[in-house]
């Protein structure tokens, strides 16, 4: 039986658990982009379906409106894959346990896909819909946004004759996004050797931090534990002689880690440890109120492969000690906003090789520039090499958006009051499409989302109802 069934807009929330019965995380698409198709079949709606498994969905404009600029709804069909410690469910092939508390939905155990299949929902109720009217409307459904916005970036736009673009990736209700800034990712690789060395083993942790977003977050001063990491290798291996085994931290590019965990041999356990000990009170000091439950353990340990050698364990703690991290520059045009910034996201150790992954980002080509050509230098330096992926431009803020202008005048009808307008340091997909289409108008909205990418993940349903009727009503005004 429908968990949301007995919820208004009763469309948008069939669609959406019908959308959350189908495993869809990052990489895995094929299923729920097939499961679009399907729908734009049955009702004999214009399709264009890539290799990638992006969708786009067109449907005409209703009587009256043959005339009027197309609008174009844009979302993304992956989730991230996230699952509370005692839960069993392979997200991989099972699909989600919906569930209603009071106002919210909930997924029991697991991420809920609000981010952004909230998105996918409303915009197949519309193009279901026999009682709405609107300008031609072209859905586009993307697809591995969360891992790099990969699905908008190989996207064949040419479907589409709109310029007015309204994303729907965003998560909390009355605020409307109109910049943010572009990024990549920057992976950085430095070659290691492995030698034999006798030594105590020791096992490192630097754990406890709260992490978070690398681009909404960035600006809370928290902790990142792969770089606290380097300052605690280093100052064991000032205190003796050390060889690194491996270190490992992080588990998404954008998200601030937590926890690194590193394996080393030391010369003189006992020095390594008050070295470790020393550092480990110090940071707790300096991060008392960004990340007060910090903790930093040294326990013994077993190798279980031989450690780098000199060479290749001073290089390494050289990078992690050296390299650029957290904020570069803030923006001198609007106060507040992070305008630079690198988080060093996945770091991990090979047999032959430690690799450490940065998602950078700018509203500012030249800065972008320049830090690619930092970590390029830094780990060239160091006998390794850079390679850089998903790289997307900046969204940058129209002086004049008529779209912008018609959206806070149906805010304000429906709300009484004037939206928040706000550019963010995130990356999100518009600023691919502005690359791709010429001129383009775009804001993005969205309904209230708590906790998103966390197993507490909860969607408003009021809030979702509420943009229900604000899209639609846009889309009537928009001739």
């Amino acid at each position: 039986m429908a968990v949301l069934d007995q919820l208004e807009p009763k469309k948008v929330f069939q669609f959406f658990e019908e959308m959350c019965a189908i495993p869809h995380g990052s990489g895995n698409t094929k299923a729920v982009s097939d499961w679009c198709a399907d729908f734009a079949e049955e009702r004999g709606l214009e399709y264009h379906h890539d290799a990638a498994n992006n969708i786009i969905i067109i449907k005409e404009a209703t009587y009256g409106y043959e005339n009027a600029e197309p609008v174009i709804l844009q979302g993304h069909l992956d989730m991230v894959c996230e699952k509370a410690p005692e839960c069993a469910k392979d997200m991989a092939k099972e699909g989600l346990d919906l569930a209603v508390d009071g106002d919210l939905i909930l997924a029991r155990g697991t991420t809920l896909g609000g981010d952004d299949g909230i998105a996918v929902a409303l915009a197949m109720a519309i193009l279901d819909a026999d009682n709405l009217t609107h300008p031609r409307v072209e859905a586009v459904f993307t697809v591995d946004e969360e891992i790099g916005m990969l699905g908008a970036d190989v996207l064949d736009v040419s479907p589409l004759k709109g310029r007015r673009f309204l994303n729907l990736d965003s998560e909390a209700e009355g605020i409307f996004t109109v910049s943010c800034a572009g990024g990549n990712m920057t992976k950085c690789t430095i070659p290691v050797q492995r030698s034999a060395f006798v030594g105590s083993a020791l096992t490192v942790t630097v754990s406890g931090l709260i992490g978070g977003h690398s681009g909404q977050e960035i600006n809370k001063g928290r902790g990142n534990s792969s770089l606290l990491m380097g300052r605690v290798l280093l100052a064991m291996s000032q205190a003796t002689e050390l060889r690194l085994v491996a270190v490992d931290g992080g588990l998404k590019d954008n998200a601030i880690p937590r926890e690194t965990t590193a394996t080393v041999l030391a010369a003189d356990k006992e020095k390594a440890s008050t070295a470790a000990a020393l550092l480990g009170e110090a940071l707790k000091s300096e991060y008392h109120v960004t990340d007060k439950d910090l903790m930093l353990t040294v326990t013994s340990a077993k190798a279980d492969q031989a450690p780098m050698d000199a060479d290749s364990t001073r290089r390494c703690v050289c990078f992690l000690s050296c390299a650029p991290n957290g904020i570069q520059a803030m923006s001198a045009d609007i106060p507040g906003l992070v305008q630079t910034s690198l988080n060093l996201g996945v770091l991990t150790t090979q047999e032959g090789a430690m690799t450490a992954s940065f998602c950078v980002r700018s509203s500012v080509g030249s800065q972008k520039a320049m830090l690619k050509a930092r970590l390029n230098c830094l780990t060239a330096m160091l006998g390794g090499k850079t390679e850089v992926s998903g790289e997307y431009d900046a969204w940058g803020y129209r002086a004049e958006s008529p779209l912008r202008d018609l959206m806070v005048e149906v805010f304000k009808d429906q709300y009484g009051k004037e939206p928040k307008i706000e550019a963010i340091h995130a990356g999100v997909e518009c600023g691919l499409f502005c690359g791709k289409l010429p001129g383009l108008d775009c804001v993005s909205i969205g309904p209230d989302l708590k906790d998103i990418h966390t197993p507490r993940e909860r969607l408003s349903i009021s809030s979702t109802r509420r943009l229900w009727g604000f899209v639609t009503e846009v889309l009537r005004r928009a001739k």
